[in-house]
C-alpha cells in the first residue's frame, strides 16, 4: 500500500471550500485497499459516518480530482443516499448510477470529476475512469441538477426501453422488466458507464447505530454551516443546496427522538464472545461476539417555585416516555440536591409528577452531584432561571419549554431541547 495518507491532503484541498472544510474535520477518513476507488458508510463500531478510501488511487488522482471526489462522498452522506434514501431491497447499479447523478450534476461539480472530456487515472479494468455526468455520454439527454429520485425514474424508463429494442431485436419480444442490476459493459442502457466510487459499503447497520450516526451527521452539518454563515462563505456550494442543507437543519427537532439518541450515545457497551453469532472476519477461527448496550443517566429535574406545576408535570409526562426505553436516576433539586428524593426509575415504570422542593434554583449542586458519581450522561429539566453552571464531567444537555427557550438566562454550547406545554 502506498504512503499516500488523504488527511494530509484534505485542508489544502478544501482550502476554497470552507463548508466541506468545517464539514471534514468532523469525518474520519480511513485507507483501505478493501475497495477499489472510495466511498462512505457507518461504521457500527464508532457508531458514526466515516469516509474509506484506497491511497493508490487517491494518489493518482490530480488534485482538482482529489477534491472532486471528497466532495463527491461529503455530498452521499449529506444527502442520505447511505440512509433514508437507500432501497430497503438493496442497492442496484441503477440505483447507484441515479445518486452519483444527482451529486455529479450540480454546478460545484462541474470540472471537478473525471469525466469523458477529462478521465481519471487507468483501473485495473483496462478503462479511464470517467464519472456518470448528466449531458454526457449515455446520459446526455438527461438536464443537470435534479435529484436521485428523478434520475432513478427516468433511468428504469432508459432501461426498460432498451430492454424492449434488445427484446425485439432477439426476436423476442421484450418485457419491458429490466433489473437495473446488469453489470458495466455488457451492453446495458448505460454504456458501460458505473459510479466513481464504491456503494457497497452502504451496508446494513441496526437501527441504532444508523439513528445515532444520523444524529451525530446533522451536528456535524449543522455546524458547518453555522461557520460558513459566520464566515458569510460557503465555497462553491450552490444555493439550492444552501437552501436544503438549511431547511434540514432548521427543522424543529422532536426532543422525543434526541433523548432517546442521547441515550444511546452515553451507553456503554459490553461485548461478550458467543458461538451463537458468526464471527464475519474469521467464521472458522474464532466466535462472535454479542454486544450489550447500557447506560448510566441521570435526569436533574428543577423543583423550584418558578417552575409551576403545569411544567413540572409536563416534564414527568416527557419522562414517562423515555422511561419505555432507559432506565435512569432522577435527581430533583432547587438550590440544593434532595438527596433523600434521590430514586432510580426503572424502564417500565409509570410515575406521577412529585414537587419535594420549592427554593431557588442553582445548577451547581446537581451537577457537583452528577460529577461526583459515574454517570455516562445528564439531562436537567428546567426554565433555565440561573446561572451558569460549573462545567460537567460527562455529556450535558437541557430540556426546557418553548417560552424560556427563547430567552435563557445563559448562554451555552451545550444541546438545549424545547417542548411544549
Amino acid at each position: 500500500m502506498t504512503d499516500f495518507n488523504l488527511n494530509m491532503h484534505t485542508a489544502r484541498l478544501l482550502m476554497q471550500e470552507p463548508f466541506f472544510a468545517s464539514l471534514s474535520r468532523r469525518i474520519d477518513k480511513t485507507p483501505t485497499t478493501s475497495i477499489p476507488t472510495a466511498g462512505v458508510c457507518i461504521n457500527p463500531e464508532r457508531q458514526q459516518f466515516e469516509m474509506l478510501y484506497n491511497p493508490e488511487f487517491f494518489a493518482k488522482l490530480s488534485d482538482e480530482h482529489k477534491l472532486g471526489v471528497l466532495m463527491h462522498e461529503f455530498y452521499h452522506i449529506i444527502f442520505e443516499h447511505i440512509t433514508k434514501r437507500k432501497p430497503d431491497t438493496g442497492l442496484r447499479r441503477i440505483d447507484n448510477i441515479a445518486m452519483d447523478l444527482a451529486i455529479n450534476g450540480l454546478p460545484e461539480m462541474q470540472g471537478k470529476l473525471p469525466c469523458e472530456r477529462d478521465p481519471g487515472p487507468l483501473m485495473p479494468s483496462g478503462e479511464y475512469l470517467k464519472g456518470c455526468l448528466p449531458g454526457e455520454g449515455p446520459f446526455k439527454d438527461l438536464p443537470a441538477e435534479k435529484t436521485y429520485e428523478w434520475y432513478l425514474q427516468e433511468l428504469e424508463k432508459m432501461q426498460d426501453e432498451h430492454d424492449k429494442q434488445k427484446g425485439d431485436e432477439d426476436g423476442e419480444g421484450g418485457d419491458g422488466g429490466g433489473s437495473g442490476d446488469s453489470q458495466p459493459g455488457d451492453g446495458d442502457a448505460f454504456g458501460g458507464a458505473d459510479s466513481i466510487d464504491n456503494h457497497d459499503q452502504f451496508g446494513e447497520v441496526d437501527g441504532t447505530s444508523e439513528e445515532i450516526a444520523r444524529e451525530r451527521l446533522k451536528e456535524a452539518v449543522k455546524k458547518a454551516a453555522e461557520d460558513a454563515q459566520k464566515a458569510r462563505n460557503w465555497g462553491s456550494v450552490s444555493q439550492s443546496v444552501r437552501r436544503d442543507i438549511m431547511d434540514k437543519i432548521q427543522t424543529k427537532v422532536d426532543w422525543r427522538k434526541v433523548l432517546r439518541y442521547f441515550v444511546k450515545t452515553s451507553q456503554r457497551a459490553d461485548r461478550r464472545s458467543t458461538p451463537r453469532r458468526i464471527n464475519k472476519r474469521f467464521p472458522k477461527v474464532h466466535p462472535g461476539k454479542r454486544v450489550r448496550r447500557h447506560a448510566k443517566i441521570a435526569i436533574s429535574i428543577d423543583q423550584s417555585g418558578s417552575v409551576d406545576d403545569a411544567m413540572l408535570a409536563a416534564f414527568f409526562a416527557e419522562l414517562n416516555t423515555l422511561a419505555g426505553i432507559a432506565e435512569f436516576t432522577v435527581i430533583p433539586f432547587d438550590t440544593e440536591v434532595a438527596e433523600d428524593h434521590i430514586y432510580v426509575w426503572k424502564k417500565g415504570q409509570a410515575r406521577r409528577a412529585e414537587r419535594v422542593r420549592y427554593g431557588g434554583t442553582c445548577f451547581n449542586a446537581p451537577t457537583q452531584y452528577v460529577n461526583s458519581k459515574n454517570f455516562d450522561g445528564h439531562i436537567i429539566l428546567t426554565d433555565l432561571c440561573a446561572p451558569k453552571p460549573i462545567k460537567s464531567t460527562c455529556q450535558r444537555m437541557w430540556m426546557t419549554t418553548t417560552e424560556y427557550a427563547k430567552r435563557p438566562y445563559f448562554q451555552t454550547q451545550e444541546r438545549v431541547i424545547a417542548i411544549d406545554t
